[in-house]
């Protein structure tokens, strides 16, 4: 079980939620277990969500790992310029 932060904005799509608990062995399977659970964030996740793992951006895509323990955010999308 890995726990997932949401930025303020993704919280009234989960309930209120800050942190949401979800099984998931890789970022494709936390979004698949995040929109399961809370169908509200299918949208927002759709539209593409950055992913912070231990303090850093990922760019490892939906087959990177996640394991317990790890400090996860997702926040919104970071784009370059």
């Amino acid at each position: 079980m890995i726990s997932v932060h949401l930025w303020s904005g993704m919280r009234r799509l989960a309930g209120g939620a800050e942190a949401v608990s979800v099984q998931a062995a890789t970022v494709g399977q936390m979004y698949d277990a995040l929109i399961a659970s809370h169908p509200g964030l299918e949208p927002v996740i759709k539209a593409g969500v950055s992913v912070v793992i231990d303090g850093e951006v990922t760019a490892g895509g939906r087959n990177l790992p996640v394991k317990p323990g790890q400090e996860i955010y997702l926040i919104q999308r970071v784009k370059g310029g």
